[in-house]
């Protein structure tokens, strides 16, 4: 799929940020735009989604887990699995097949190889169950450069409701927006052993934004298996009970990522709006990511910084990466490019913070959450690393007000002010006031609201030895912005994912 289809392509919007061809792919109407934060609400949100389907659900990820429990606070009885289904994925996703005869089910995920896919417990059954199902249709995506990956996480339902964001359907994944030291349904499948906290953040629209989402998936899936989807037909609009939009009818874009491959050119979408949102900013950006390893958006942000009437940058971080080598390629990288940050900021307007529980225990970033000023928010699978500027598949969405919609930009910095309450354990309106206290610093208003509980703690930066920069400054092999010779020679998708660990 080379073409935009002219039923979702607009132009741009002449605001300057979103550009079709540049800064993204097309904006499309959204019907209806919300945002879900953490896993809990988005697994119960989409079960009841994807139980409504009435002719197709596409299913495109990093990885898909069939262990996993979308539901872990309810206790099913038999009436409730024959009315609601199954609450573990694998058995769920068949169970809406066999009351649809109508139904198709695809489900993409990354080829991280059969070690990782066929995980210990029922996912082998689950997926065998999947290829042996005539509507339930399993592949393994290969479609990548050497060593890279495919990072997506878009489900489209009917093309009429989609999701889109940072939230795998995988184990580890799960967690409430209290973030609690313990909690008892933080466990892994099959194993039983706790996890800790973690934060997340996904993206539902509708309407054509919906289904340019499902073009998306269509043509990953044709990329993947060289086989051809049909669109399903029209139906109506089934929008999740309860969730309200944060917008109604506005353009929504759609920003890739995706290397050169098979006579197919790269697209460098999101590297481009992320420049550009950086160089548009006026008062304040705001940016939850998993990572902090790009030296271009580093270089862009020191640029604002060195200027005397620049914005202020809060970027939350996780403490530290998930795993040792994992943390040793992006922790030294976030190291150096600190350090190159704090020559910049000369003015004191950059911060970067870590979440943290009641008893000061590590809150696990995996948000990738972007906003500007109250103009524009970012949600998508991109982080803050080479790796989501151009090596592996990525998609974000991107909802930007009109300057005149005083309404959508008192929703947007309500997001943003809502983070920061869940961070901070205030309420949004102790956010709204610190901000108006502090003469609308979004740094000041933090560091006053800043407490000994759970709470945001500026990143304890560590010291990197000379001998420690000097074995990991050739960190492009690992987290590479393009693909090279150099990767492919190294043959790193044999262990990567072990390296990416659960990103």
């Amino acid at each position: 799929m080379t073409n935009t289809p002219p039923r979702t392509r607009q132009t741009a919007t002449g605001r300057g940020i979103l550009r079709p061809d540049d800064t993204c792919w097309q904006i499309a109407t959204a019907g209806q735009v919300a945002v879900i934060l953490d896993a809990a609400d988005y697994f119960v949100i989409l079960r009841d989604a994807i139980r409504k389907a009435q002719h197709n659900v596409l299913l495109i990820g990093w990885d898909i887990d069939t262990r996993i429990k979308l539901d872990p606070t309810t206790t099913q009885t038999g009436t409730d699995t024959e009315i609601h289904g199954p609450n573990k994925l694998g058995r769920f996703l068949r169970f809406v097949a066999r009351k649809n005869p109508s139904l198709e089910i695809h489900i993409l995920k990354w080829s991280l190889g059969v070690m990782l896919a066929l995980r210990p417990g029922s996912t082998a059954f689950d997926m065998l169950g999947w290829i042996l199902h005539p509507r339930v249709h399993f592949k393994m995506d290969s479609a990548h450069p050497a060593a890279a990956a495919h990072h997506q996480k878009v489900v489209v339902i009917d093309d009429a409701i989609a999701f889109c964001g940072g939230i795998d359907m995988l184990a580890d994944r799960w967690d409430t927006s209290e973030h609690l030291d313990e909690n008892p349904l933080r466990r892994r499948p099959t194993t039983n052993r706790p996890y800790g906290p973690w934060h997340d953040v996904t993206m539902v629209v509708s309407g054509d934004a919906a289904k340019a989402l499902g073009d998306l998936a269509r043509d990953r899936w044709q990329r993947a298996t060289g086989e051809v989807l049909t669109p399903p037909p029209p139906v109506d609009p089934h929008w999740p009970k309860g969730l309200a939009p944060l917008a109604q009818n506005a353009p929504l874009a759609i920003s890739r990522t995706m290397p050169a491959l098979n006579g197919h050119p790269a697209v460098h979408e999101i590297e481009a709006l992320y420049l550009a949102v950086i160089a548009a900013t006026r008062r304040t950006l705001y940016i939850e990511s998993q990572y902090f390893a790009s030296r271009k958006i580093a270089e862009a942000m020191a640029t604002r910084l060195r200027e005397d009437d620049g914005p202020e940058i809060v970027l939350i971080n996780p403490q530290s990466a998930d795993g040792w080598l994992e943390e040793a390629i992006m922790g030294s990288s976030r190291a150096r490019l600190l350090h190159l940050i704090d020559q910049a900021d000369s003015h004191g307007r950059f911060r970067m913070y870590t979440p943290v529980t009641t008893l000061r225990n590590p809150i696990y970033v995996h948000a990738k959450v972007l906003v500007m000023d109250d103009r524009l928010l970012r949600v998508g699978s991109s982080n803050l690393n080479n790796r989501s500027m151009g090596f592996d598949t990525e998609c974000d969405l991107t909802l930007e007000a009109d300057p005149a919609d005083d309404g959508l930009r008192t929703r947007i910095t309500g997001l943003r002010n809502h983070l920061l309450a869940e961070h901070l354990n205030v309420t949004d309106a102790e956010v709204v006031g610190a901000i108006k206290a502090q003469g609308g610093s979004l740094i000041a208003a933090i560091e006053a609201l800043r407490s000994e509980g759970r709470s945001l703690t500026p990143f304890e930066r560590p010291t990197l030895t000379e001998a420690e920069a000097n074995v990991l400054a050739e960190n492009e092999l690992f987290d590479p912005e393009r693909p090279s010779r150099r990767n492919r020679a190294l043959h790193l998708s044999r262990w990567l994912p072990w390296v990416r660990n659960r990103t």
